[in-house]
């Protein structure tokens, strides 16, 4: 056997957690009674053993527990009555109107949060979204189809909830009402008390209005690739579930153990957790998306008609890493790369993701099966690469600026998503020319960027906050024209 260490840190502390991998030519089986051993197959050769303290105190689900048999055409030929929480938003709204477009029936609710973020942060999108009633009658008018919009609030307006769920009975609801931004969740103490209370307080209430409403409801979940964490596991993560070996040499299969990177990604474990209760408790069918970086902003539906454009957020707060770059790109100015650009992180464009979406509404889990996992992934990439690919497009050169986060500054990731390819996805890559449609959005509404807008503004803590403060607007050029840009204001709290 040929073994390799290396170690991490939990939740902040000093303390270190040893992962060992063993290259074997079989299942290794390994315990203490101390640690839990955590083993799973990375390929017929390599098993990844990661020994972690058990904080819950779990036994692992049951090897009873059932594993959903999926078919590509599985319902293929049905319908479905679908709600969209949160459907007025960056995945929502191409999401909702690719459901339509294939035949199911829409209806959105929102309760246009992200809208007011907007008008806090003093940066609305590059693109001119309409409302929600000029969207869906842009809608009708292109595709002849209806999408019906209700305004309401999931994490508070509880009894409409239940109300609405009653009144239309929809065969899946999916789940996109949260906060989704890691840098808004690390924002100020506000910020983060808003992020837990509306995520947690939003899944944990749809979740009750299911069971309430006595109907049998499809639950599909935007989750996020951040629960696994981002450190480098030496093989590849799986989707959703490890197989372990238990003190006594029991074999069990538990949830994948989480180690979130920011009060965002920390609430998208609790939600990990809220599935895994109502499905074990009360038999709710659920399935959980860990979705990677989307990238893109128009789909073929969005397309169709400039009032059903879909937002693009290029600041510090909300606009994320490729689509940033390329908008920076597009208007000449320099890229700006965190630390030293070695995450590497999962990417995915935004017409997968809609089609990722309806894969999982056309495939349900069983009642009584375990919540269905996927990784919503069309491949990773390392960020100074892909600033790389995007500065050799366009011809600007990248910046690397002090990290605003608290995250290894280099690491590997190997990720599986056989499961959506394994359903027909063809996903599609960053070599496929797609950036062309972002550059020529970039360019028919850079009028309305706010270049000093794109410098991170939330910090991780006081020391981020700290190095970041010795940034010099006027060394990043954020103009094109290299008019001086007014001084980074730091806030942390």
């Amino acid at each position: 056997m040929q073994p390799f260490l290396s170690c991490f840190q939990v939740d902040g502390s000093s303390e270190s957690v040893d992962f060992i991998g063993v290259v074997v030519k079989s299942r290794t089986r390994y315990h203490t009674q101390n640690k839990m051993r955590v083993l799973f197959m990375v390929s017929s050769m390599v098993t990844i053993a990661t020994a972690f303290t058990n904080p819950l105190g779990w036994t692992g689900a049951a090897k009873t527990s059932t594993t959903t048999t999926l078919h590509a055409s599985a319902d293929s030929g049905d319908k479905k009555k679908v709600v969209v929480l949160g459907g007025d938003g960056f995945c929502g709204w191409p999401t909702s109107l690719h459901l339509s477009d294939q035949g199911h029936e829409v209806i959105i609710v929102d309760n246009l949060s992200r809208r007011n973020i907007d008008n806090e942060l003093g940066c609305d999108s590059l693109t001119p979204i309409q409302s929600p009633e000029v969207r869906v009658q842009a809608w009708k008018e292109v595709s002849g189809k209806d999408i019906k919009f209700v305004n309401l609030d999931v994490a508070k307006d509880y009894d409409l909830l239940v109300q609405l769920l009653k009144e239309e009975k929809p065969d899946s609801v999916v789940h996109f009402a949260e906060q989704r931004a890691a840098p808004y969740s690390m924002k100020t103490s506000k910020a983060k008390r808003y992020t837990v209370d509306n995520n947690v307080g939003g899944a944990n209430n749809l979740c009750c209005a299911v069971i309430d409403s006595e109907l049998d409801i499809h639950i599909v979940h935007l989750g996020t690739m951040g629960v696994y964490g981002y450190g480098t596991s030496g093989g590849e993560i799986p989707e959703g579930y490890i197989d372990v070996i238990l003190p006594g040499g029991r074999e069990s299969t538990i949830l994948h153990p989480a180690y979130p990177g920011s009060v965002y990604h920390a609430t998208k474990c609790l939600d990990a957790l809220l599935w895994q209760f109502y499905q074990k408790n009360d038999q709710l069918r659920i399935t959980d998306l860990h979705q990677g970086i989307v990238w893109g902003t128009n789909t073929p539906q969005t397309a169709k008609d400039e009032r059903l454009v879909n937002r693009f957020d290029y600041d510090g707060d909300y606009g994320t890493v490729l689509n940033r770059f390329l908008m920076q790109g597009a208007m000449g100015v320099p890229l700006t790369v965190y630390g030293t650009g070695g995450q590497t992180r999962a990417f995915i464009h935004i017409t997968d993701t809609a089609r990722c979406i309806e894969i999982a509404v056309n495939n349900p889990p069983a009642k009584g099966d375990r919540v269905e996992i996927f990784n919503q992934i069309a491949e990773t990439r390392r960020v100074r690469d892909v600033a790389k690919m995007v500065a050799e497009m366009t011809g600007v050169e990248a910046n690397f600026i002090p990290n605003p986060r608290q995250e290894a500054a280099e690491n590997e990731l190997d990720v599986s998503n056989k499961k959506f390819c394994n359903l027909g996805l063809d996903p599609i890559s960053l070599d496929t020319g797609l950036f062309d449609e972002v550059t020529e959005v970039v360019k028919k509404y850079k009028s309305r960027c706010n270049p000093r807008k794109i410098l991170p503004a939330s910090f991780w803590n006081k020391k981020r906050a700290e190095e970041c403060a010795s940034i010099d607007p006027d060394s990043i050029k954020l103009e094109a024209n290299d008019a001086p840009a007014p001084a980074v204001e730091v806030t942390h709290q």
